[in-house]
C-alpha cells in the first residue's frame, strides 16, 4: 500500500498512478523558487538528498519518437546513448512545447509517472544502485521517493548507461 504523504502532498496524476499501483512512495514538498538555475539541483539542495539519487526526466526524439530518459540531476542524458537504448540511430532533445503536450506536465515538472500518453522510457542503469530515488510528483517544488525497481516496472522502462557527468 502508498505510503502517506511524507512533507506536503497534493494529488497529482504521478501519485494517483503510484496510488492505484499499490507501490510504496513517499512525497516530498519544498518551496520552489522561479529563479533557480535547476529544478533537480534544486530539488536535491531543498531536500538534503545526494544529487545521484535525485533523477530528472527528459523528453527527447528518437527518430522522430517522443522517448523519455530518465538520469541523475548532477549529469546529463547522453542523446546517442537513449538512442541506442530504444534502437534508435538519431535523437535530439524534444521541443518543451511537445513534451508538455504529451505528457500533460509542464516543464520542470514533469513526471515519469502518470504521463497523459506514456512514452518508451529509458531510466539510467545507476539508479539501480540506491534503495530509494526521487523522481518529480508531477509539478515543480514536489517529488516523489520510490524504489528505483517500482519506477522501472511502472514506466515499463529499459534500464541502460544513458547519463554522463
Amino acid at each position: 500500500m502508498a505510503k502517506k504523504a511524507k512533507k506536503g502532498g497534493g494529488g497529482t496524476p504521478a501519485t494517483v498512478a503510484l496510488e492505484a499501483a499499490g507501490v510504496p512512495f513517499t512525497v516530498h514538498a519544498y518551496t520552489h523558487d522561479p529563479a533557480a538555475a535547476s529544478y533537480g539541483g534544486e530539488a536535491a539542495d531543498t531536500l538534503g538528498v545526494p544529487p545521484e539519487r535525485v533523477f530528472k526526466t527528459l523528453v527527447a526524439e528518437v527518430d522522430g519518437a517522443l522517448t523519455v530518459g530518465i538520469v541523475p540531476v548532477a549529469g546529463q542524458l547522453d542523446l546517442k546513448a537513449l538512442a541506442a537504448a530504444v534502437g534508435g540511430k538519431r535523437a535530439a532533445m524534444a521541443d518543451p512545447a511537445a513534451a508538455e503536450r504529451t505528457t500533460g506536465y509542464v516543464r520542470g515538472g514533469i513526471s515519469p509517472l502518470g504521463q497523459r500518453r506514456p512514452l518508451p522510457t529509458v531510466v539510467d542503469g545507476s539508479a539501480l544502485d540506491h534503495a530509494t530515488v526521487y523522481v518529480s510528483a508531477g509539478r515543480r517544488g514536489l517529488e516523489v521517493e520510490l524504489a528505483p525497481q517500482d519506477l522501472v516496472a511502472l514506466t515499463t522502462a529499459v534500464t541502460a548507461p544513458i547519463g554522463r557527468s
